[in-house]
């Protein structure tokens, strides 16, 4: 079931636990690539860390727009980072997604990758992002709609709140400290999840 665009238009520390456990899917030329989303941060507009902390501006313009589209922008001069907007439209906050758990089209975000060490594929935001062939040009799309969506995790698959860890965000120089990085306890996607051999991750996504 796609998550409706009123999902979004709401607190996002809030956005960015419930996103934990929902599907990210692309559908392009190549075929369908989708992963679970295993790893958030929250950025907030008095957030000295968030884009939108600094005022509106050509890049940032879509954090202000309407919640449920995606914020997509370069760092370091090499990777893209995929983020959900979130609160409502003029307010600028948005999700960080961080991590997934390939579950569609392994085989293609392998060649996109150029390795089979499935828990490297997704592990990073820079690295789902060219796992799932997201790029500039998805900047500002629906994610209600279209190639590029977000799909809601049966009721049974909910992660409850005690399967939730929160942490200090990361790779981040101001306002380190905030307690505002989700992610799924014990899960073996997360960028830095708990240590596992190899070979059981394996037979965790292939079973």
């Amino acid at each position: 079931m796609i998550v409706k665009p009123e999902f979004y238009a709401t607190d996002t520390v809030t956005v960015a636990r419930k996103l934990l456990g929902c599907l990210l899917i692309h559908e392009d030329r190549h075929g369908i690539t989708s992963g679970r989303i295993v790893e958030t941060e929250a950025y907030l507009r008095d957030d000295p860390a968030c884009h939108a902390s600094r005022g509106k501006t050509a890049r940032t313009a879509v954090m202000f727009g309407p919640p449920g589209h995606a914020y997509v922008y370069l760092i370091y001069g090499m990777y893209h980072c995929f983020n959900v907007v979130t609160a409502p439209e003029g307010v600028g906050e948005a999700v960080l997604i961080r991590a997934l758990e390939p579950v569609d089209g392994i085989e293609l975000m392998e060649k996109r990758r150029g390795t089979r060490e499935i828990r490297n594929l997704c592990s990073g935001p820079g690295k789902l992002v060219l796992a799932l062939g997201i790029s500039p040009k998805h900047n500002g799309v629906a994610l209600y709609e279209g190639a590029l969506r977000l799909s809601a995790p049966k009721k049974s698959e909910m992660p409850g709140e005690d399967q939730i860890v929160t942490t200090p965000r990361i790779g981040i120089n101001v306002a380190a400290e905030a307690p505002l990085r989700f992610y799924l306890k014990g899960n073996i996607y997360a960028s830095r999840p708990c240590k596992v051999s190899r070979a059981e991750a394996k037979r965790s996504v292939r079973s």
